[in-house]
């Protein structure tokens, strides 16, 4: 089933185009990354989908229905970047008067209000304000908010930004977990997160679609590219001069520190070879992956 599909949507701020003819057909399933710099339109798409904006012109459909419609309310919810709580009640009565505007009745809003937190492993903030809170057991219970009722459809805006790594892969382990109920659409320019969390991507610039896909495909068949990165304080040149050397190496290309691409010939076995040698020498790595990586294949041209 297609939760979101557009035709030629258009969207303008005075002279400002901030989508262009956008043309967008995605299917319920596995996450879905929404990518591309600031200023792409990702934003303004989300506000869009929510109902938050009307489009200047073009067709857009969520679920079926056209957005901020009343069939669609429980059913597409979002989780904005700077999602903030009144600081003068607690997590669990917003809670409920979030899950009672969704149409629940009192006693099903205090039900769905502790089945969310659970989900979100925060049932003890139930009666704490959100000033008690860590930035990244707020961003919890926004996500929390975006949960209450029974979503379809859930747009995350940064949804692990700025965030301490045991509250990023809570997050990322919920979404996972999820995703067999819910279609999560997720805005963030961390693409080594969303590598990990997604299965497909959406690609805006300048309001207009780039590139849509699936995340680890390869940009071209006749090629084969390892992406390597190494862990801290490893010797980048180290590991380039003992990768150039393994046979069936075309080349090794430095994106960053400690992150590499390796180009080889088409049926060449490299990966193993490439592992004992870093044996041999003593370097070590954080994560070894057939392919190039998103960020690569997005920005980072042909690289042959």
């Amino acid at each position: 089933m297609s939760v979101v599909f557009t035709e030629n949507l258009d969207k303008r701020f005075g002279s400002v185009k901030a989508l262009n003819k956008l043309d967008l057909s995605l299917d319920a399933g596995e996450p879905i990354a929404l990518i591309g710099p600031n200023g792409a339109g990702k934003t303004t798409l989300f506000s869009v989908l929510c109902g938050y904006l009307r489009p200047s012109s073009g067709t857009v459909k969520v679920l079926g229905e056209q957005p901020g419609s009343s069939a669609l309310i429980g059913r597409v919810t979002s989780m904005p970047q700077d999602a903030l709580m009144d600081p003068h009640f607690s997590v669990g009565r917003q809670l409920t008067h979030y899950a009672r505007l969704q149409g629940l009745s009192k006693k099903a809003a205090k039900l769905d209000k502790d089945r969310v937190l659970d989900i979100v492993q925060l049932s003890e903030a139930s009666t704490m304000k959100p000033e008690a809170l860590s930035h990244g057991m707020r961003k919890r219970i926004a996500l929390a908010q975006a949960l209450l009722g029974k979503p379809e459809l859930v747009l995350l805006d940064e949804p692990t930004a700025g965030i301490d790594p045991p509250n990023v892969k809570i997050i990322r382990d919920l979404v996972s977990e999820l995703s067999d109920s819910i279609t999560f659409i997720v805005s963030s320019h961390n693409l080594d997160e969303l590598e990990r969390l997604c299965k497909s991507v959406v690609y805006l610039e300048q309001g207009e679609l780039k590139q849509t896909g699936s995340v680890n495909a390869q940009s071209d068949d006749q090629d084969t590219f390892l992406t390597v990165r190494l862990a801290a304080n490893s010797d980048d040149n180290a590991f380039a001069a003992m990768a150039k050397a393994v046979p069936g190496v075309h080349s090794v290309t430095r994106l960053a520190q400690g992150d590499f691409r390796i180009h080889c010939d088409h049926h060449a076995v490299v990966d193993e070879p490439i592992l004992a040698r870093m044996r041999e020498e003593g370097i070590k790595y954080r994560q070894l992956v057939r392919g190039r990586s998103l960020e690569d294949r997005l920005y980072g041209g042909a690289g042959s």
